[in-house]
Parts: structure tokens; sequence; C-alpha cells
């Protein structure tokens, strides 16, 4: 069974970015979750069965976390 990997990068209020990916990456389906700097502040990477699950069983998840102010999804695409 082959699985969908994601990004998903990650803008919070200021301040508890370290908190806020500790919190992400005890999601079942969260594969890692690093601080960065730039336009935004936690960059997830994420697997699953389908793009279904993704959001019902790690987006939605992540974005019950307070201090997380958006988030955009980025589905590996294979082009070859």
């Amino acid at each position: 069974m082959s699985s969908l990997r994601a990004y998903i990068l990650i803008q919070t209020e200021a301040g508890p970015g370290g908190d806020v990916s500790k919190e992400i990456a005890k999601i079942k389906g969260v594969v890692s979750a690093e601080d960065v700097s730039g336009p935004y502040d936690i960059v997830a990477q994420a697997e699953s069965r389908n793009l279904d699950d993704l959001g019902r069983n790690v987006l939605v998840q992540i974005q019950k976390i307070p201090g997380i102010i958006r988030t955009l999804t980025c589905p590996v695409v294979r082009l070859s």
C-alpha cells in the first residue's frame, strides 16, 4: 500500500513556536515537526493513506493546537 506524504507549513502566534512543534510531533501520522525561520514558523512532514486521511487525522488535529494561525499543506507529487 502506498502512502501520501505531505509537508505542512505552519504559522504561529509570536512566541510559542517551540511548544507548538512539540505538540505537532506527538500527532499520529506526523513524521517530523521542525522550527524554521522565514514566513512560516514550523514545517511538519506527515504521512497518511490518502488525502482524506491526511485531512481528517492529521490536519484537523494540528489546527486544534492553540497558537496556530494558518497552515498550508503541500502534498508530495511524483512527476515521473
